[in-house]
């Protein structure tokens, strides 16, 4: 008994050491990081960076660099929240891979056997797509972002406006990333979980994990006495500005958890260790071996010989780094780029988070301590990536020296300027307003408002302005037979034909109070006319012997005669004018 108990007491001696030894060469290849992070942080004046690295299982490095907030020199440190963007997919997928795991869902059975009134545009689409293809990016429908970008539409809404999106592929053809795609997936969760996509992965994932200081939205994040702000860099004066937070519609699932460095070491562990945090298994290990392999191929080539091909898992990219497979997930939104990366077979992960969007820090960041801790020579990504931000820099102002704007010049719009304004809807994209501003227009999509200068002919574009999102988007108006303007287009979905919305009526054309004067008996030769109010609120034309003829308002005074498309009647001052394709005709009022 007293030799095994020597025994047993020499084992955790030797480990101890052992932990030591590896810790300490751990430490040993990060020498220099320090000043590494600096140097590119000035290099591409980020003003903050947060950073944590594990191996082995564990955390060798977990620190912060710079500000959170650079007008008050607050620093980052491991508890500063930033909004991770897109990491949060994988989240989504943990969560769904559990639900999984507790036979409540089946990765490839149809959507609408757990969303009954769930549609697609593509009939095809609706039948058949899974679980699985809503988180692999393969559904055929491009990314059509703007829907939730410029909107208060919560997540049920969100999925009924699928059925109006029109898709540029097949089903499972081609990767093309999709964040409405992930909200549905998210969604899901909810549903299945008979509560929310919040809740759902609060429960599965945050609290096993032990994820204290994870929100789920910046607003819930700003509360927290530390939290980062959002820059962005002005490519013309290379001056870098605080902007806004991000204020999206209800799309969470996709991107909008807000996490720190603390927190996501342990997030970072658990996919590392395929499921499991601190011997215990909370996912699956197939359901996480499946998020960490191939489902979809994405084509292309990549742009430097160290990278492998590319394919997306689920919930997360896969490739390869200098021979050694790379399981990673970036994140981009206002203000903020950021990298969940890591080498399942090498037992090495890092995460990176800045407050600069726009620069590609936050990826070679990950790709320097692979180099690193692999023991290999550092690739020179600094100078590289100095280079393609200097060139594509140049490029774009030697294209605005060149005055190579797609404009064409001394052309002017063909109506006064109020005739463009009113109200505009397209079903799924939402409700668009043009008012008068300044000489010109502005426009108001849904909640984004923005003003509009003339570009040229029938086309108005949004100021250019590079700390702006949607800068130089373009708004084209259409003229109907009649003269009228009567829709308006945009290049929201850049994969798909302009977005068009079309002309509404003004919401006084539906009021009692403004139909009641145009009510009466009107001479029309040989065939009594009458005009009167019915239902709510809508105006017919009632003829001797025929049934009403419903008047459809359009715009102004002028409404269409429904069962008669292309026929308009305007109402002036005790005059009927009756427009047709054969001519027009105007009857006085009795």
């Amino acid at each position: 008994m007293v030799e095994s108990a020597k025994r047993w007491n020499l084992v955790p001696l030797s480990l101890c050491l052992a932990l030591a030894a590896s810790n300490a060469n751990a430490a040993q290849n990060l020498d220099g990081f320090d000043s590494y992070v600096a140097q590119v942080m000035k290099d591409f004046k980020v003003p903050g960076v947060g950073v944590a690295v594990v191996q082995n299982g564990k955390i060798i490095l977990a620190k912060g660099y710079g500000f959170r907030d650079a007008e008050k020199r607050l620093p980052i440190t491991t508890k500063t929240l930033f909004p991770i963007a897109s990491i949060t997919k994988s989240f989504t997928v943990t969560t769904l891979g559990m639900l999984v795991d507790e036979g409540k869902l089946d990765w490839d059975t149809p959507v609408r056997n757990y969303l009954p009134g769930f549609r697609m545009y593509d009939p095809v689409a609706t039948d058949q797509l899974t679980p699985r293809d809503l988180v692999t990016h393969r559904s055929g429908l491009p990314r059509h972002d703007l829907i939730w970008y410029s909107s208060n539409f919560s997540r049920k809404e969100l999925v009924e406006k699928l059925r109006y999106l029109e898709p540029n592929k097949p089903l499972r053809q081609t990767f093309q990333y999709n964040n409405l795609m992930f909200m549905t997936a998210g969604y899901l969760s909810g549903e299945i979980d008979h509560s929310t996509w919040e809740d759902a992965v609060r429960k599965h994932v945050l609290v096993p994990l032990g994820m204290a200081s994870t929100v789920f939205n910046s607003a819930d994040a700003r509360k927290s006495p530390d939290f980062s702000q959002p820059y962005r860099m002005n490519y013309k004066t290379e001056d870098v500005k605080r902007i806004d937070f991000a204020d999206w519609g209800d799309v969470g699932p996709a991107g909008a958890i807000n996490s720190n460095i603390d927190d996501l070491s342990r997030y970072l562990l658990f996919h590392l260790n395929r499921g499991k945090l601190e011997d215990k298994q909370l996912l699956s290990a197939n359901n996480a071996a499946q998020m960490q392999t191939p489902q979809m191929v994405i084509q292309g080539t990549p742009q430097f010989k160290e990278l492998g091909e590319n394919a997306y898992g689920m919930g997360f990219f896969i490739s390869s780094y200098r021979g050694h497979k790379v399981v990673e997930h970036g994140g981009n939104l206002d203000g903020f780029a950021l990298e969940l990366s890591f080498l399942p077979n090498d037992g090495v992960g890092v995460v990176v988070l800045t407050n600069l969007d726009g620069a590609a820090l936050q990826s070679f960041l990950a790709y320097n301590v692979f180099d690193r801790l692999l023991g290999l020579d550092q690739v020179p990504w600094r100078e590289r990536f100095l280079e393609i931000e200097k060139k594509g820099r140049d490029s774009q102002t030697s294209a605005e020296k060149q005055g190579l704007t797609g404009q064409k010049t001394g052309t002017h719009f063909s109506h006064d300027i109020g005739d463009y304004c009113g109200e505009y809807t397209n079903v799924a994209y939402g409700h668009l307003t043009i008012t008068p501003a300044n000489g010109s227009l502005s426009m108001t999509l849904n909640r984004l408002t923005r003003p509009l200068n003339h570009f040229h002919y029938e086309t108005f574009a949004v100021p250019a302005d590079p700390l702006d999102s949607i800068e130089k988007l373009k708004v084209t108006f259409v003229t109907d037979l009649n003269g009228d303007v009567s829709s308006l287009s945009m290049p929201l979905e850049p994969h798909v034909k302009p977005i068009v919305f079309e002309r509404t009526a003004e919401k006084q054309m539906f009021e009692r109070t403004f139909l009641e004067p145009f009510t009466g008996d009107y001479d029309v030769p040989g065939s009594p006319l009458a005009v009167a109010l019915r239902g709510d609120n809508n105006l017919v034309l009632i003829q001797p012997g025929r049934p009403p003829l419903a008047l459809r308002p359009t715009h102004g005074t002028t409404f269409e005669i429904e069962s008669l498309p292309g026929e308009y009647m305007e109402f002036k001052e005790k005059e009927l004018v009756e427009y047709t394709p054969d001519g027009v005709y105007v009857f006085k009022k009795k």
